[in-house]
């Protein structure tokens, strides 16, 4: 994980590294799923881009996810879980 939408408090999606090496923004976090990830969050300063533009607030912390990405040119990335 290396960045987040929404607040640190409520992250909405997360920015995450695929194995790859790609920058993906995730679907919609669950309810569960955003307060787990939420207190583990430290925000840093400015804004990041993905390659297609998205902005996210980056993020440093032990938050490392498990994700199920999709393999096609839009592939959709949703996290399964925290690890």
């Amino acid at each position: 994980m290396v960045g987040f939408t929404g607040s640190a408090r409520h992250p909405k999606a997360l920015a995450v590294r695929l194995p790859d090496g790609r920058g993906a923004l995730s679907q919609r976090l669950t309810t569960p799923l955003s307060s787990i990830v939420a207190p583990r969050l430290v925000p840093q300063a400015g804004r990041a881009f993905t390659k297609d533009g998205d902005s996210y607030t980056p993020a440093v912390g032990d938050v490392v996810v498990e994700v199920v990405a999709g393999t096609t040119r839009h592939a959709v990335v949703t996290v399964v879980r925290l690890r």
